[in-house]
C-alpha cells in the first residue's frame, strides 16, 4: 500500500481529519496543512497506449482508434500530446484497415489481388490482427 505524505512538506506525520464527499481528509502534524487524497483514476494497460500511438502514426484518426481499441479518443489525443508524437506528413493517402482472425489473415495474403499496388502493415490486436493498407503513389516523370 502507498504511504500517504503531505503534498506541502512531504511529511508522513499525518492525522485523519474527517471525510469530505466520501474521501478521507488528513492534516499534517508538522505544517498543519489539510488535504484529501486524490484517486488514482483508471490505469490503462500500456499495450493499448502503444497500439493507439502506432495506429495514429499510420494515419488512423482518433475516432477510428476509439472504435478499434475501445479507448476514448480524448485519451488518445492526450497520449499523442504527452509523448510528442507527430502526425504523418503525407495526407494524400487515406489508409484502410481490416481486423482479421488468423485464418482470415491467411486467406487475405493468399489472394494476390489484395495487395496489388499497395503497401501494408500488420499489427496484433489481442487474439486478432489488423491489416492497415495504403496505395502506393508514383511520381510523374517531368
Amino acid at each position: 500500500m502507498k504511504s500517504i505524505v503531505c503534498p506541502k512538506c512531504k511529511s508522513e506525520a499525518l492525522i485523519k481529519s474527517g471525510v469530505v464527499k466520501g474521501r478521507q481528509r488528513f492534516r499534517c502534524k508538522q505544517c498543519s496543512y489539510s488535504f484529501t487524497v486524490l484517486k488514482d483514476g483508471k490505469n490503462i494497460d500500456p499495450y493499448y497506449v502503444i497500439k493507439a500511438l502506432q495506429l495514429f502514426i499510420e494515419g488512423v484518426t482518433f475516432r477510428e482508434i476509439e472504435r478499434i481499441l475501445g479507448v476514448s479518443h480524448v485519451s488518445v489525443m492526450n497520449w499523442v500530446k504527452k509523448y510528442n508524437i507527430k502526425a504523418p506528413e503525407n495526407y494524400e493517402y487515406r489508409p484502410t484497415y481490416k481486423v482479421l482472425t488468423h485464418n482470415e489473415l491467411v486467406d487475405f495474403f493468399s489472394n494476390k489481388e489484395s495487395l496489388n499496388s499497395s503497401g501494408c502493415m500488420i499489427t496484433e490486436l489481442g487474439d486478432k490482427f489488423m491489416v492497415i493498407k495504403w496505395e502506393r503513389f508514383r511520381k510523374n516523370a517531368l
